[in-house]
């Protein structure tokens, strides 16, 4: 494993919080499982917007792109994953090892935040999480938007879990560097979020909670309005699949792919069509 520089990492943090709205509050709360970190920002009245990304290296500064077009009709609340590369500071010996204890985790998320119901956003595992959340506690969610989400409706394309193994099991700057190359197509990912996915190699975070895909029967019951986007060029998920699935599925599904994005690009990278979509989809402040 590569060793780890914490210096570094806030350092690439710090950067890329640079490009959020000047109007962003750092906000830390307790849960069993230790304290949350959360990037806020817009008007502390407006209905809330809780938003999750990716896993890996991803932390909640992958929004940046996205911050100030949302927070123009949500109190946005961008989360560090728990467990995972950020600012969260993990309780000894405790961390989720169950969908069951996500749900915990995002309960006392709320409660901290004095948030009743919340809308939601969720880029790749991100989205696994939101998703298996709006299944649990729908009492809690108003609507829900997922980013080229992973294991899904879908799951990995071989290619690239072949290509993410070597990352896997060593993580290093180079590799991860070489891997997102890889998965982008070698689009301009911006230099200073791409430094912090480096900096995040070797970061000491816990088993991430995996699992199966969630049940047809469960998704067919969701009756929370859910915005899918899927990236076009991502080799990840299989388009079509992933597409095809959901629409079968899920009750209340608007589907539409992102034309000229690859997995990992979003949601920090801002094509004009993905600022629409959520927009639509979040539309006004509802009453």
């Amino acid at each position: 494993m590569g060793r780890y520089d914490g210096e570094a990492f806030e350092a690439a943090y710090e950067k890329v919080l640079g490009k959020w709205p000047a109007d962003r509050e750092a906000l830390r709360v307790p849960t069993p499982f230790g304290t949350t970190y959360v990037n806020a920002c817009g008007p502390a009245d407006a209905p809330p917007l809780v938003l999750l990304p990716g896993g890996g290296g991803a932390t909640s500064t992958s929004w940046y792109a996205q911050a100030t077009h949302l927070a123009r009709t949500r109190r946005v609340l961008a989360v560090d994953l728990v467990g995972a590369p950020g600012r969260g500071e993990p309780a000894a010996g405790r961390h989720p090892r169950t969908v069951a204890d996500l749900a915990a985790w995002l309960d006392a998320l709320l409660d901290g935040l004095g948030v009743a119901r919340a809308d939601f956003g969720g880029h790749s595992y991100g989205a696994w999480i939101a998703l298996h959340y709006a299944l649990r506690a729908p009492h809690r969610m108003r609507r829900l938007f997922l980013l080229d989400p992973t294991q899904c409706f879908a799951g990995f394309k071989a290619a690239y879990l072949l290509h993410a193994l070597p990352m896997l099991l060593r993580p290093t700057p180079a590799r991860v560097r070489a891997f997102l190359e890889w998965e982008t197509g070698g689009a301009g990912l911006d230099p200073d979020w791409l430094r912090l996915q480096e900096a995040a190699a070797g970061f000491p975070a816990a088993r991430p909670v995996t699992g199966p895909r969630p049940v047809p029967e469960a998704l067919r019951a969701l009756n929370a309005p859910v915005l899918l986007l899927v990236a076009a060029n991502s080799r990840t998920n299989d388009t079509y699949r992933v597409t095809a699935q959901a629409g079968t599925l899920v009750p209340r599904a608007e589907i539409d792919v992102v034309p000229g994005v690859s997995h990992h690009a979003l949601p920090q990278s801002a094509p004009p069509e993905l600022a629409r979509r959520l927009g639509e989809f979040l539309g006004e402040r509802p009453e």
